[in-house]
């Protein structure tokens, strides 16, 4: 079974007010290290998701073995880059693992935990649970495809979660990074 990573650039970093993804991060940048972690774990394929400052983060991840796409309607919101990243995904990917590039304190082992309960479940939608809290990255059965196409951009993909409550497996994880992305400066000087 392949699994794909869409990965959500494309946010304009309103409340951060400048570019949170290629702020420093350790050594790199923050995409970097959500790429590196990705690239660590056992995906077959990574699509990052563009939008605003497309060029800058695209320069600064080109020497990545990743796909790029950059999503014209990116101003719309988050679900508009799921349903872009879910429609240019390669056609033989079985699932798909939605990534907020804005949360690298996810671990390429936490990431191998929800691809081994997705290839050892019959349910479509996986969700990593930190003490009983939902997190990301979510990873979705492709048969979805069409359903997220039409999700209401005021719900996003929690209309999906809402609808389909018996396809979901809720996966323990001993890693709190899955319930942390970076908004805002007090966020990443915390965690930085």
């Amino acid at each position: 079974m392949k699994i794909g990573a869409v990965v959500l650039a494309a946010g304009e970093s309103k409340r951060m007010g400048r570019q949170k993804l290629l702020l420093p991060w350790h050594d790199k940048t923050m995409i970097e290290e959500v790429i590196d972690h990705l690239l660590a774990s056992r995906v077959n394929e990574i699509l990052v998701i563009l939008g605003s400052d497309s060029i800058r983060i695209e320069q600064k991840i080109k020497n990545y073995p990743v796909k790029t796409t950059v999503n014209p309607l990116y101003k719309k919101g988050m679900l508009s880059s799921v349903q872009w990243g879910f429609d240019k995904m390669e056609r033989d990917i079985q699932g798909i693992l939605v990534c907020l590039g804005d949360q690298p304190l996810i671990q390429a082992y936490v990431i191998d935990r929800i691809i081994d309960s997705h290839k050892n479940s019959t349910k479509g939608i996986i969700i990593p649970v930190y003490k009983k809290k939902r997190g990301h990255p979510v990873l979705i059965h492709s048969q979805y495809k069409e359903e997220i196409k039409n999700l209401d951009p005021e719900i996003g993909l929690r209309g999906l979660m809402n609808s389909h409550p018996e396809d979901i497996y809720e996966v323990p994880v001993d890693s709190p990074g899955i319930l942390k992305d970076i908004d805002n400066q007090d966020d990443y000087s915390r965690t930085s």
